[in-house]
């Protein structure tokens, strides 16, 4: 007897990135924005689609070195919109994130039911973020990846002596205008399970029939997008030794399923075997073009249910081994809003989280 899928997708919705974490991402890149606040220039963008981001990645793993040098326009519109014009925290910098959007821009946010689709909407709904925050606090950035057509960012709510609430945030670029055209955004969840996650996984997937292990030809790519683009469209479900292979011994894995981080290979590989069993599909939808940093987003199907699971993951990478040092996470919640991230967010709207910590004692974010 099968249990019943939307009850277990309730359950299992923070988990579901753990199973499926097993190669590094891909980071994007995009045209470079005025760095003036008054200089926004907009034009009508074309539509979002997966494959732009695909094309984006392409062209930046053609070009030659590291990047180095090169002005990231995603990386440097979103710093400039976040750190100088505060969209996230005043009225007038939600006003300008819009003016910074395509005409059909759309807009994931996974805490909400729907995704907002088209300047005025996302426009209004940046202005509602922050006005839900009743001016008791900021967004920082804690990471952010180097690309120019698409990046991603790791976040935190502050106020000016704790920090809260955790989340990651795609954003990727029409390459022609420079315009925002897609965003998913996804917070951490509030309870997190931890390894209750394998139990309801394996229960979900119970009787589902292996699939066959798929061929993939050895290579070593040098960019995080490249990486990316290899381990999850060629190696994923194939060799574990060779997912491994780019992982640093001082990588620290950061899986909001969890409360605590994961430390050293030999903790990462475990983890993974532990989420390797059939019935589970993962699928990278979207990757940035970054070179020493990637995002990129995905969808999770599990057999015997209809829904699937959205999530992000960014992964850092050293320049010198050209292996992962670090990375992040995020799945969405399967009720939207969550009941406890809603609770949260309106008993302590600063910080979106019961309890904070302080200031700074995240490393990171971490």
């Amino acid at each position: 007897m099968k249990l019943a899928p939307s009850l277990l997708l309730l359950l299992v919705a923070p988990t579901l990135t753990s199973g499926f974490v097993i190669v590094p991402p891909a980071t994007s890149s995009i045209t470079p924005p005025s760095t003036s606040k008054s200089k926004v220039i907009l034009s009508a963008g074309g539509p979002p689609t997966p494959s732009s981001s695909d094309t984006a990645s392409a062209s930046s793993t053609s070009s030659s070195g590291t990047g180095a040098g090169k002005v990231k326009r995603a990386r440097e519109l979103i710093k400039s919109l976040v750190e100088e014009e505060e969209c996230f925290s005043t009225e007038q910098g939600a006003k300008k994130f819009g003016e910074a959007c395509a005409m059909d821009v759309l807009y994931e946010d996974c805490y909400e039911p729907q995704p907002f689709v088209g300047r005025v909407d996302v426009t209004n709904h940046m202005i509602a973020k922050v006005q839900q925050r009743q001016n008791r606090g900021k967004l920082r950035i804690d990471r952010i990846t180097d690309g120019d057509v698409a990046c991603g960012f790791a976040w935190t709510y502050t106020t000016s002596t704790e920090e809260g609430l955790r989340g990651t945030t795609f954003v990727e670029l029409n390459p022609s205008t420079g315009e925002i055209q897609y965003i998913r955004e996804i917070p951490e969840p509030i309870y997190k399970p931890g390894d209750l996650t394998i139990e309801l996984l394996k229960a979900v997937t119970e009787g589902a029939t292996p699939k066959p292990t798929p061929e993939y030809e050895t290579k070593t790519p040098q960019t995080a997008n490249e990486i990316a683009h290899y381990l999850f469209k060629e190696v994923q479900g194939s060799s574990i030794d060779e997912s491994m292979r780019f992982f640093d011994e001082r990588i620290i894995y950061r899986d909001f399923n969890y409360d605590e981080v994961m430390k050293g290979k030999d903790e990462v590989r475990t983890f993974i075997e532990d989420f390797s069993f059939p019935g589970i599909t993962f699928v990278p939808t979207r990757f940035d073009d970054g070179v020493q940093s990637t995002c990129f987003t995905w969808e999770v199907a599990l057999e015997g249910a209809d829904d699937t699971i959205k999530g992000i993951s960014l992964y850092e990478m050293d320049e010198g081994t050209k292996q992962i040092t670090y990375v992040r996470d995020v799945p969405e919640s399967a009720i939207k809003p969550p009941i406890l991230g809603k609770l949260a967010r309106l008993l302590r709207p600063g910080l979106g989280v019961f309890q904070g910590v302080p200031i700074g004692s995240r490393e990171g974010g971490m």
